[in-house]
C-alpha cells in the first residue's frame, strides 16, 4: 500500500543513490584485493611430464627444470605469503565497507530516520570517521605492498624469471592494486558526500516534523 510506496521512494533519494555507489565501490575494492592476493602460484613439479613445470597462471613452461624449478616454486610461495596478510586485511576492510551502506539502505527503507531524526547525525558522524580513516588505511595498504615488492624475495624472483625470458613478474604495483587505491579515494569522497546529505536530510526532517499540518 502507501507505506510500501513511501519506503520505495527512499531508493530514489540522493542519499540512497550515494549509498548504492558506495556498495559498488566496496565490491570493486573487494574484487581488486582478491586479485592482489591471487593464487598460491608457483611451479608444481610434474615428474610424469619429464621435468616440465606447470604454472598456475597459465600453461606449461619448459624454461625451468631441476634446481631452478624448485627455487622458482619456493620464491613464488614465499612471495605469496608476504602479500597474503596485506590482501586479507584489504579484503576484510572492503567487506565491512560493503556491509555498512547496505545496512544504511535498509535503515532508510524502514524510515528509521523519520521516526528518529538523530540517527542522521549519527550516520553523518560515522561517514566522516570512515572517510578520515580511509586515508591511513590506503597508506598502509600501498606502503605494505611496496615493502613486499622491495623485499629480497621479490627481487630474486624477478631476476629468476627474467633470466628465463618470462615477463610480468616485476616488483611493482600492478593494475588491480592501483585500482584498489583509486577506488578507495573515490569511496572516501562518496562518504563525505553522504555525510553532507545526511546533515541536509536531518534539517529537512526536523523542519517537516515542526510543521505536521503541511505534510
Amino acid at each position: 500500500g502507501s507505506l510500501e510506496r513511501r519506503r520505495c521512494l527512499y531508493l530514489r533519494t540522493g542519499r540512497a543513490c550515494c549509498q548504492m555507489v558506495e556498495v559498488l565501490l566496496a565490491a570493486l575494492i573487494l574484487v581488486c584485493s582478491s586479485v592482489s592476493c591471487g593464487s598460491a602460484g608457483g611451479y608444481t613439479g610434474l615428474p610424469a611430464l619429464g621435468g616440465i613445470y606447470y604454472y598456475q597462471y597459465g600453461g606449461a613452461y619448459s624454461g625451468f627444470s631441476g634446481a631452478d624449478g624448485e627455487r622458482a616454486q619456493q620464491l613464488d610461495q614465499r612471495f605469496y605469503l608476504l602479500k597474503l596478510p596485506v590482501a586479507r586485511a584489504a579484503m576484510a576492510v572492503a567487506g565491512c565497507l560493503l556491509v555498512f551502506p547496505c545496512v544504511l539502505i535498509l535503515v532508510g527503507v524502514l524510515r528509521v530516520p523519520w521516526h528518529f531524526p538523530a540517527w542522521l547525525l549519527i550516520e553523518s558522524t560515522l561517514y566522516v570517521v570512515i572517510a578520515v580513516g580511509t586515508v591511513p588505511a590506503l597508506y598502509y595498504f600501498l606502503h605494505s605492498l611496496l615493502s613486499v615488492y622491495n623485499s629480497s624475495v621479490c627481487k630474486e624472483r624477478e631476476q629468476l624469471y627474467q633470466s628465463k625470458g618470462y615477463q610480468g613478474f616485476w616488483c611493482s604495483l600492478h593494475g588491480a592494486e592501483i585500482a584498489a587505491g583509486l577506488l578507495g579515494c573515490l569511496a572516501a569522497l562518496a562518504y563525505l558526500l553522504s555525510a553532507g546529505l545526511a546533515v541536509r536530510d536531518y534539517r529537512t526532517v526536523h523542519q517537516q516534523q515542526q510543521k505536521p499540518l503541511q505534510l
